[in-house]
């Protein structure tokens, strides 16, 4: 196998390009770059060709060494490293499921191209498990006016196979079914998974735990409305002293 995958992966770096503009540039699905990235899958010569001219790298230097970044820098002027990169905090892309692609992710969910192909969110999360991003679609999850709300956005951690016994207490979760995802507090008992909502007038949903395609652990929210500051008892409290200070003043 070649140095390729990895050596473009650098010159990204170096550029400050993106999967998607560096497939643009040369008539690449970003899908078939990141197969080249992660040595899945070796490129056409044409494709090695217009790399390396559009680079000024020998095709040799391409394809046989781990090229290191001042050699890189040295192949063309304008390949600029900049070096405030490293002082930033690192953003986490996170392959983001809208809601006009939920059920397409039932069926696809194992697919990497349609994984690949996802809008991705950039969050500056440190987690090492795998992530996904899903909006919400539903007002199952609220509760008094409080919770989660559609076009709110959850961020959610893999659970796997192995790590289903561990679950099951009330945590939320999203769950992939074969024809549906849901956003709910998960109960497991014996073989059968039970979904509750927060909202009070909505109804369980049982399934037997082997439903259950892929468990995704919700760890962070965003909400797209600016939340209350404050309690309500708070806020009464205030306006009791507001009241007592106008009728003082008056006396």
């Amino acid at each position: 196998m070649s140095f390729f995958g990895r050596n473009i992966k650098k010159i990204r770096g170096v550029k400050g390009l993106s999967q998607k503009s560096f497939a643009e540039l040369f008539d690449l699905k970003r899908a078939t770059l990141g197969a080249y990235e992660e040595g899945r899958s070796e490129p056409k010569i044409e494709t090695i060709i217009k790399i390396a001219n559009y680079f000024s790298i020998s095709i040799d230097s391409l394809l046989t060494s781990d090229l290191t970044v001042n050699e890189l820098l040295r192949f063309k002027e304008d390949l600029i490293l900049n070096h405030a990169l490293d002082e930033k905090e690192k953003l986490v892309g996170i392959p983001y499921i809208a809601e006009k692609n939920i059920t397409n992710y039932c069926s696809y969910a194992e697919n990497p191209s349609f994984i690949e192909d996802l809008p991705v969110i950039h969050l500056p999360i440190d987690d090492e498990k795998s992530l996904r991003a899903f909006a919400v679609t539903n007002l199952e999850m609220t509760d008094n006016d409080k919770g989660l709300y559609p076009k709110d956005i959850v961020i959610a951690e893999y659970v796997s196979k192995e790590e289903l016994v561990d679950y099951g207490n009330g945590e939320v979760v999203v769950a992939v079914l074969d024809e549906e995802v849901i956003l709910r507090k998960i109960y497991f008992i014996g073989d059968e998974v039970i979904f509750k909502a927060a909202h009070k007038n909505i109804e369980d949903k049982n399934y037997p735990k082997s439903s259950i395609k892929e468990l995704w652990l919700i760890k962070y929210s965003f909400i797209k409305r600016l939340p209350e500051v404050g309690d309500e008892v708070e806020n009464k409290l205030l306006f009791l002293e507001r009241e007592l200070l106008k009728l003082k003043n008056r006396g």
